[in-house]
């Protein structure tokens, strides 16, 4: 698949088809985030700064169950 860059301003922009938009689960005003890989450049809608979070909270979870249990109480 192909994008044309074009001018908006000072900045470039680019049309995205709509098959893309509908399979990444995005609409107007919803952010995207760009991920460097070895492979090349990943374009997202999910923010790998809050995954890493959640991974870790996950862990701490996991870790500490039994002081979250009695802090619920």
């Amino acid at each position: 698949m192909e994008l044309k860059l074009r001018k908006a301003g000072n900045s470039l922009a680019t049309t995205w088809p709509k098959e893309i938009l509908n399979r990444l689960n995005v609409k107007e005003g919803d952010k995207l985030y760009v991920v460097e890989t070895l492979h090349g450049v990943l374009i997202t809608p999910y923010d790998p700064k809050f995954e890493t979070t959640m991974d870790i909270a996950k862990r701490v979870m996991a870790r500490d169950r039994d002081a979250l249990k009695a802090l619920a109480k």
